[in-house]
């Protein structure tokens, strides 16, 4: 087997992207001027009219409230940097959260201005979405984000509006186990891909067939160790995401499962835990050729 190229820093096996999404505070409401209600997250159920869902306005605010707490100080237990994928108003909505991100060190990235789909915005529409973004979350956190989440789906502008923004990578893609370089619509340059995961994210543990706590760690360290077994043979590069959410991993059944992942992947030789911009910025500085193209 023909090996790679590029390798992560100190030649580690594998690269881990522990990626936090903060959206609690800026889901779909009433109570905001939405035309609709966001679905109730643990029982799948959709309100077919919209009439503002006090009861499941209070399961969002748990995330902020307890869930929060407990993976901020699971992240600084484990000394791992995560990636905080944020909606910039939910930050703004709770500061104690936004300053937790910046006194742990770890990288606000945007999940879009409120947690809503962006798909249906025409170009100036969206453009002020992602420009409110990421002046919000500058605000909220001293820093100016440089990757993008959007909620699911995306346009034809949104690769190019991102450029023209100033971010560097986009997360919006499935299709790999490691980064790379992808064309922009409309664009000459092309654009840093830092693919997610979403058959590993803890929303698996509530949607129907949900799985178990201890079913999900399961999947996640099964997941690790094939990735970590990959990286050893030197061909590629690998790189893992796991996603969490505050309402989600953050609850007192789950948020052990989570402590077992991470004391894990902690006890692995030659693992790096790191935010999806060091693995940006790195593999673009191992890849100097490809971003000319």
């Amino acid at each position: 087997m023909k090996a790679a190229s590029w390798s992560w820093p100190q030649g580690a096996r594998l690269a881990v992207s522990i990626v936090v999404n903060v959206e609690e505070g800026s889901e779909y409401t009433v109570a905001d001027g939405d035309g609709v209600t966001e679905p109730v997250d643990e029982l799948s159920v959709v309100l077919k009219k919209p009439v503002r869902n006090y009861g499941n306005e209070s399961n969002y605010r748990y995330g902020i409230k307890e869930g929060g707490p407990r993976i901020v100080a699971l992240l600084e237990k484990y000394g791992i940097t995560a990636t905080w994928t944020a909606a910039a108003l939910a930050l703004e909505r709770a500061p104690e959260l936004a300053q937790a991100i910046r006194a742990g060190g770890h990288e606000a990235c945007s999940h879009g201005y409120r947690w809503v789909h962006q798909y249906r915005m025409n170009e100036d529409e969206e453009r002020d979405f992602i420009r409110k973004a990421a002046d919000s979350i500058e605000r909220t956190t001293g820093q100016r984000p440089v990757g993008w989440l959007s909620r699911y789906l995306i346009t034809a502008n949104t690769r190019r509006l991102l450029q023209e923004e100033g971010f560097r990578y986009h997360m919006d893609d499935y299709s790999a186990d490691t980064p790379f370089w992808d064309s922009v619509p409309g664009s000459s340059r092309p654009m840093v891909i830092v693919p997610y995961a979403l058959d590993s994210n803890d929303m698996k543990m509530w949607v129907a067939p949900a799985l178990t706590p201890d079913q999900w760690l399961k999947y996640a360290i099964d997941t690790f160790e094939l990735l970590y077994a990959e990286g050893e043979a030197g061909a590629q590069p690998r790189m893992m995401s796991l996603g969490l959410h505050l309402r989600i991993a953050g609850r007192p059944g789950r948020i052990g499962a989570v402590e077992r992942f991470f004391a894990h992947i902690s006890a692995k030789p030659g693992v790096w835990i790191t935010t999806r911009r060091a693995i940006a910025e790195h593999f673009e500085a191992c890849n100097p050729a490809q971003a000319a193209a």
